[in-house]
């Protein structure tokens, strides 16, 4: 799984959001959030800056390696 990934995965769950809804919101199908999130595709410029506005994120956060401290 991708950084990436992992984090819409994250902050979509945070928001108690399915990936239906973020699939509807964003314009895509629930099969592709679901390869976003699995790291089968990565999410193109203009898709994560609609993920981050859609999950009130900031590309930065969104983009973010997890640090393991």
């Amino acid at each position: 799984m991708t950084a990436i990934g992992q984090n819409i995965k994250r902050f979509r769950e945070e928001l108690e959001m399915s990936q239906q809804e973020l699939a509807i919101k964003i314009r895509v199908g629930t099969a592709t959030i679901d390869k976003y999130e699995s790291g089968v595709q990565t999410p193109d410029t203009q898709t994560i800056l609609k993920i981050s506005t859609v999950l009130d994120i900031p590309v930065s956060e969104l983009m973010q390696q997890e640090s393991h401290i």
